[in-house]
């Protein structure tokens, strides 16, 4: 059962994982960033993922190279292309007052289950 794989190492990492992400995310991004992050050929999408890693290497050191994944796979959920993917697959809302909120939502869901993903794994 999942229950049985989460322990207090797995809680603590997703803990200080998701609020790292969210501050990284949310009081760290600037316009540059959320502007230009969707390239990854643009400066601004890597900056953005570095910050995110700074924080991961603390959150999981010794075990760095999670943080790289995670970081990694930042990069590219915020392509946006997973998320307009899985919107045309799933159907989700693209037009209207709350498509701009499921996509927000969805693509904040994303990380965070990246993240409790790598907290499980590493913990168990």
């Amino acid at each position: 059962m999942l229950i049985d794989i989460v322990t207090n190492t797995a809680i603590k990492l997703l803990v200080c994982s998701i609020a790292w992400h969210w501050f990284a995310d949310w009081i760290l991004q600037n316009d540059w960033q959320a502007q230009n992050k969707p390239s990854l050929l643009h400066p601004a999408s890597w900056v953005h993922s570095g910050i995110h890693l700074i924080g991961l290497l603390v959150i999981f050191y010794p075990i760095w190279w999670v943080a790289v994944l995670i970081g990694i796979t930042h990069l590219l959920i915020d392509t946006r292309v997973p998320l307009v993917w899985w919107r045309k697959f799933y159907r989700q809302t693209t037009e209207g007052p709350v498509a701009l909120h499921v996509a927000i939502w969805g693509d904040q869901t994303l990380h965070v289950v990246v993240i409790a993903i790598a907290a499980l794994l590493i913990a168990h």
